[in-house]
């Protein structure tokens, strides 16, 4: 499994860490269970962390590679320091005498190591990308948030040299063949997983004593990295409407965002979280709105089950890992309606889409929400039952059937 860019234990909600990071992690979990070894490779970024660590169940290791700088790196200075990579993993290899049946490969960086892994072993190579340049393109609003053309080079290459390939929804499908205009005969879809056994529906009650939040707050939360595409701008500007319109008529609302640097530092983390707080002030909303930063996978459970309502509200999601892990817990979901949220949340079945980057669209389906209990009950239990077909166990075996078919045409 190659994970370059970012380790699968990495605390969320960092630049570069989210869904992926739980995919890759929980996926490896669930083949070792399965008996099927897995060595994760990842760029080593702390020189005080142990290269081999053994986190991810019996038979899997987790491999921090020295390539350049054992320290976060800009993405854009990542790919000179891909051949260092490469030639460790093939010395690893070597020194433990290991023999890969198959390299799955996360993200095009991940995959341009891939190629020339498959090029030293003759081992198949399967690709996913999570996220695709093409489509972060399209809904950029500035140079600064587009992928560079090395990168959509890449993506195309990877698309027609991998011998599979799996999409996360059918929507990635269709970018596949619209966006990159490439075969998709070697393409599979296959969704990521939840942990049901992690992701479950907790009482509201005892979540908001594990949190901290008050038994009357009406807390709406949102969960993922700081950044444009994300849209936490659009759901503040929505909170803002709510204020104004005196919604919820019962109890203080509150919106939660998991994510970036906590406010606690005094300084906001990043260029994008000190927007956010340019526009709180502005919005007069700063009694509404808490950054709690980055938090533990393991905790995220309670926060989902203490909230009314988890928002996504970006302007493109491959997947949305985030709303899968919210229907787990039994919250309803309003989501942008872009990319896999349109194949993901089930509109009036497990929450709403809402047009992405509308924040009047978006106040009145959390309103309707907020205001009406049964509404929110109704869609939450049936979330929650929905979420049962994304069990890792039953993902599992698409991905290991996956791995079978693909050592069988390579045969």
């Amino acid at each position: 499994m190659i994970s370059y860019h970012t380790c699968p234990l990495a605390t969320l909600g960092g630049k570069d860490t989210g869904g992926m990071n739980v995919y890759v992690r929980d996926l490896t979990r669930e083949l070792g269970r399965r008996g099927i070894g897995v060595d994760v490779f990842t760029r080593s970024q702390d020189e005080h962390v142990p290269h081999v660590l053994h986190d991810l169940g019996f038979g899997n290791r987790i491999v921090h590679v020295p390539a350049g700088p054992e320290s976060p790196m800009a993405k854009d200075r990542l790919a000179e320091y891909l051949p260092g990579f490469v030639d460790y993993i093939v010395a690893f290899a070597q020194a433990k005498r290991e023999r890969y049946d198959l390299i799955h490969s996360h993200y095009w960086l991940s995959g341009l190591a891939s190629l020339d892994l498959r090029a030293v072993w003759g081992t198949p190579m399967i690709q996913m990308f999570h996220t695709l340049a093409a489509m972060k393109n399209r809904v950029a609003r500035s140079a600064d948030e587009a992928a560079t053309d090395f990168r959509l080079e890449t993506e195309s290459h990877l698309l027609r040299q991998s011998d599979r390939i799996v999409a996360a929804t059918q929507a990635e499908l269709a970018q596949f063949q619209w966006l990159y205009h490439v075969d998709i005969s070697r393409v599979v879809v296959i969704p990521p997983g939840v942990d049901v056994a992690r992701f479950y529906p907790i009482p509201a009650d005892e979540a908001r004593e594990f949190i901290g939040v008050a038994a009357d707050a009406r807390m709406v939360l949102f969960v993922g990295r700081i950044e444009p595409l994300k849209g936490v701008d659009t759901l503040m500007e929505a909170v803002a409407l709510l204020r104004k319109e005196g919604v919820p008529s019962r109890g203080p609302l509150c919106l939660a965002v998991i994510g970036g640097d906590s406010e606690d530092n005094g300084e906001p983390g990043s260029e994008e979280m000190g927007r956010l707080h340019e526009l709180r002030m502005r919005l007069g909303i700063e009694d509404m709105v808490t950054f709690l930063g980055k938090r533990d996978q393991d905790t995220l459970q309670y926060y989902y089950s203490a909230a009314e309502v988890v928002v996504v509200p970006s302007h493109y999601e491959s997947f949305g890992l985030v709303a899968l892990e919210a229907m787990a817990c039994g919250t309803p979901v309003v989501a942008s309606e872009t990319g896999g949220l349109v194949f993901l949340v089930r509109d009036g079945e497990t929450g709403f889409h809402v047009p992405a980057g509308d924040p009047a669209a978006l106040a009145d389906r959390l309103g309707q929400l907020l205001e009406d209990e049964l509404l929110r009950q109704r869609l939450g239990k049936q979330a929650s039952e929905y979420a049962k077909r994304y069990a890792w166990p039953l993902v599992a075996d698409q991905i290991v059937d996956l791995y079978q078919t693909t050592l069988g045409l390579r045969a």
